[in-house]
């Protein structure tokens, strides 16, 4: 006890005099996984509006592909992406390899099956005659999807925290992607697995605490939301 009592009063002391090691990995994660949840969010709300809308022949397996894709494995993820970004790959001369904007385009495309499917269900769960109600009375079809979106909003808010909180928490495309560079590419998770392989309890254990709040404040101000 004395070892985890000792730990947590240095890692409180990393917090509290601002050290900057450990506040340029907490820069680094929220900045990457803000702009990643942006792009998600962009793309994966109107992919769930529109499959949970439309109806098609193969819109099952489409749903059971989306479920799939929620549990790929992240480093799998960042194989892919790696290929595309490296020297050797198709966008290799624009440089992205090991930068932010790397680790970006690795968990965006980890967020999007995630935004798809939380809308997705939120539609589901929705009154089915929002939407016909809406064309009856006169709407557009876009004003009707928007006046659906609006009945789901907190579903599609779900869906944004959950990405947001699954991009945060990632390990795998962000240490293939970024190459966890310090001061530049290393985010709070990286961070906490290279100092504490390296026997910086302490260290790890100040971004372990910053990142559980982090988790807290993004779920206090959904409840908020949802409360308002």
């Amino acid at each position: 006890m004395g070892f985890i009592r000792e730990s947590f009063g240095t890692a409180l002391s990393l917090i509290l005099s601002l050290d900057w090691e450990v506040f340029s990995a907490v820069w680094t994660s929220i900045s990457v996984a803000g702009w990643s949840i942006v792009f998600a969010s962009v793309l994966g709300i109107p992919l769930g509006l529109a499959i949970g809308i439309a109806e098609f022949p193969l819109k099952r397996l489409v749903i059971t592909l989306l479920n799939t894709l929620m549990a790929m494995p992240t480093v799998v993820i960042g194989l892919l992406v790696y290929g595309l970004v490296s020297r050797q790959g198709p966008f290799g001369e624009w440089g992205l390899l090991f930068t932010p904007w790397a680790m970006v385009i690795g968990q965006t495309v980890l967020a999007i099956p995630i935004v798809a499917n939380y809308t997705l269900s939120a539609v589901k769960g929705a009154d089915s005659r929002i939407l016909p109600t809406a064309l009856t009375l006169g709407a557009s079809l876009f004003q009707s999807v928007v006046q659906l979106s609006r009945e789901v909003r907190f579903g599609i808010m779900a869906a944004v925290i959950a990405g947001f909180g699954r991009v945060i928490s990632e390990v795998g495309v962000a240490m293939m992607l970024g190459g966890n560079i310090r001061g530049y590419t290393r985010t709070m998770t990286t961070a906490i697995a290279l100092e504490t392989s390296k026997g910086e309890f302490a260290f790890g254990l100040a971004l372990g605490i910053i990142l559980m709040t982090v988790a807290l404040l993004i779920n206090l101000l959904l409840n908020y939301m949802q409360q308002r």
